[in-house]
């Protein structure tokens, strides 16, 4: 027998960030600001975690509201028919000597999944006080955005392109134990049933 707790995102408290090279010399930085996620554990282990995370891609922003407008636009996440960003995982590594942890998963954007390693730091879990146990992240990786055909580029006059293909993914992340439900796993005839309520 085991517990499964379910985990809500205080949306409050994280973000999901990234920053790419701008004209060869400096970065942008760019956030999205509506999301929310499913995500389970096997008690309180993390290395057993489902996590099914959706990311609204109208809800970008760089501080440009020009830009936003051309980051949404088909020639890069084209909202109005990719309406969602995806990422759907339950491989979590056991941590390495510095207690950080590999995580696996298949990232949609634009109608097309890719395989990808993120990385965790684990910042622990504590009771808050309002009576809530907390588990907080910090999630870093890189990605290259052609390979989901976010293709646009310029080139500049000094050599060079005016956006780098390279995207760093940001990511501070405070969950909320939303409440537990038991898993009983019975055997019989050599048959095993896996019964949740």
């Amino acid at each position: 027998m085991a517990n499964q707790i379910k985990w809500s995102i205080d949306l409050a408290h994280s973000d999901i960030s990234f920053k790419i090279r701008h004209l060869m010399i400096s970065h942008v930085k760019g956030a999205f600001k509506t999301f929310d996620a499913n995500i389970y554990t096997t008690g309180k282990d993390f290395t057993t975690a489902e996590i099914d995370l959706w990311i609204d891609a109208d809800a970008i922003t760089t501080g440009d509201a020009k830009r936003d407008e051309h980051l949404k636009g088909p020639d890069f996440f084209d909202v109005e028919n990719h309406k969602q960003i995806s990422f759907t995982a339950n491989t979590i590594e056991e941590p390495d000597a510095d207690g950080n942890h590999e995580l696996w998963g298949d990232l949609t954007m634009k109608g097309i999944t890719k395989h990808v390693k993120l990385n965790v730091a684990f910042g622990g879990i504590i009771n808050d006080p309002w009576g809530n146990e907390r588990a907080g992240f910090t999630i870093t990786g890189k990605i290259l955005r052609s390979e989901w055909g976010l293709t646009w580029n310029s080139a500049i006059e000094t050599g060079g392109l005016m956006v780098g293909d390279e995207i760093k993914i940001s990511c501070e992340v405070e969950l909320i134990n939303a409440g537990e439900k038991e898993i009983l796993t019975e055997t019989a005839n050599a048959n095993t049933a896996t019964i949740i309520f």
